[in-house]
C-alpha cells in the first residue's frame, strides 16, 4: 500500500472520534473536533504532534528512520512533532491516537 492509502486507512479508524482530514503545511492532515491538526502526511511519512519528553515521542524517535519533523527542510525541526516513515506504517494508528489523545 502507498503512504496515502495507509494515511486514509488510519483516517477511517479515527473518524469514529470525530477526526477529519484537512490540510496543514499544504499536506493532508488529521484534525480534532476543535479543528487543530495533530498529524499530517509529509513525504511518505506521518508527522505526529507527540510532545517532547513524553513516552510516545521517545518511542517514535527510536524507530528506524524517524526524526523530528522539519516541514521547511531548513534544519529547523519542530521539537514536539516526530516524522514516522512509511516503513513503520503499522505504527501510524498508535502514534496518531497518542497525538489525538494528548492534551496540548
Amino acid at each position: 500500500m502507498s503512504a496515502q492509502d495507509d494515511f486514509e486507512q488510519v483516517a477511517a479508524v479515527l473518524a469514529d472520534r470525530g477526526v477529519t482530514v484537512s490540510k496543514v503545511f499544504g499536506k493532508p492532515a488529521y484534525k480534532n473536533l476543535d479543528g487543530k491538526a495533530f498529524a499530517c502526511l509529509f513525504q511518505d511519512a506521518l508527522a505526529c504532534r507527540l510532545i517532547d519528553g513524553t513516552p510516545e515521542h521517545d518511542e517514535a524517535l527510536a524507530l528506524p528512520g524517524a526524526e523530528l519533523f522539519d516541514p521547511s527542510s531548513r534544519h529547523r525541526p519542530m521539537k514536539d512533532w516526530v516524522s514516522v516513515p512509511h516503513a513503520n506504517a503499522d505504527r501510524w494508528l498508535h502514534f496518531a491516537e497518542a497525538a489525538h489523545d494528548r492534551k496540548h
